[in-house]
């Protein structure tokens, strides 16, 4: 009985283990955050990296931006310890940006870990840029490249088939695209609208108030002046 209940004991440490393993190798991938954000705004755009090697330490990001979806606008927070290239494109189509005609846009931006600051075992970091307008399409692509200090290139580039519920072995960081909130901004005016309307009515009170208490001011000074001549 203890042989057998040493044998369950030892399977299902085994399971644990394992599913620990999978679920950290799952979760363990760059990604990008939001999420999502809103078709035809801006948004900062925050590429997650983790360390998955032991015994290395990531020195290198390459991220790729989707060609068919060119930006007018990309542009880089500095990071700390890093140094960064902005690759660009030319376009066969010029795209407009508030008036002005863009014809080149960027292509892949790569940064690059100075002596001692690469990610080491069991850290992450997160590179930042502002982005936009972002395309009115369902989501956008980013494929990248990560390199670790002993030359191992580690390409999150594979996208998901359609339909698909399972999660391909190197995902690439998707940024899910959603259409504008026309209701919030009918709202947000909404509320400006009373905002303004609340401060005139308060302003109109004060005013009133403060010509009563002129014309009481006034009366009570003609009172005086009267029984002063009694």
């Amino acid at each position: 009985m203890n042989r057998i209940r040493f044998r369950l004991l030892a399977v299902l440490t085994g399971a644990v283990a394992l599913l620990a393993i999978a679920t950290g190798t799952a979760a363990a991938h760059v990604t990008v955050n939001p999420k999502e954000a809103e078709q035809g705004g801006y948004a900062s755009l925050t590429f997650r990296v983790p360390n998955e090697r032991d015994n290395a330490s990531t020195v290198k990001l390459e991220i790729v931006f989707p060609e068919n979806q060119p930006l007018a606008s990309v542009r880089v927070k500095p990071h700390p310890g890093w140094s960064y290239q902005i690759e660009k494109a030319k376009l066969s189509t010029p795209i407009d940006s508030h008036g002005k005609q863009v014809t080149e846009v960027v292509r892949k931006i790569t940064w690059t870990a100075n002596e001692g600051a690469g990610v080491k075992p069991g850290e992450f970091e997160e590179f930042q840029v502002s982005a936009g307008r972002l395309p009115k399409a369902e989501q956008m692509v980013f494929k990248a490249l990560q390199t670790y200090d002993n030359g191992e290139v580690v390409r999150w580039i594979e996208e998901a088939a359609p339909g698909a519920t399972a999660e391909p072995e190197h995902p690439a960081p998707v940024l899910k695209l959603v259409p504008k909130q026309e209701n919030a901004e009918l709202t947000a005016g909404q509320a400006g609208t009373e905002t303004r309307d609340s401060g005139r009515a308060t302003l109109t009170l004060a005013l009133a108030l403060a010509v009563v208490a002129l014309l009481l001011g006034a009366g009570g000074l003609v009172a005086g002046i009267a029984a002063r001549r009694r």
